[in-house]
């Protein structure tokens, strides 16, 4: 059995985002500024440019360096669910983060491949 491009990538991006990624990353990526944010994009940048290519990787780092801020997050948040005060927002913040990283990931795919 084979992989359909877009699985293979939604598999590393897991591994990017849940096995490669450590403490200091997830604490430190929030601000542009940091090293931590770089350093967790280009392990991204890497492992999708194994399968779509340079250009698509170094798209999608870039791209989830951007969702990685929170800045796109939290404005789903905020004006389009409506729930920043939710005691369940440490969940919901993660969840969006995922929907619009793979999100993403299938846009390109899609894009790329016409």
């Amino acid at each position: 059995m084979t992989l359909t491009t877009f699985e293979a990538a939604l598999m590393l991006h897991l591994i990017g985002d849940w096995l490669l990624q450590n403490e200091w990353m997830a604490v430190n990526k929030l601000r542009l500024s940091h090293p931590a944010a770089w350093i967790h994009g280009s392990i991204h940048g890497v492992l999708l440019g194994l399968i779509l290519g340079w250009v698509g990787g170094v798209t999608l780092a870039l791209l989830h360096i951007l969702v990685d801020t929170r800045v796109p997050v939290r404005w789903l948040i905020r004006h389009f669910k409506k729930c920043e005060d939710s005691p369940d927002l440490p969940i919901l913040l993660i969840g969006c983060d995922q929907v619009l990283h793979i999100g993403c990931i299938a846009g390109w795919i899609v894009l790329a491949g016409r």
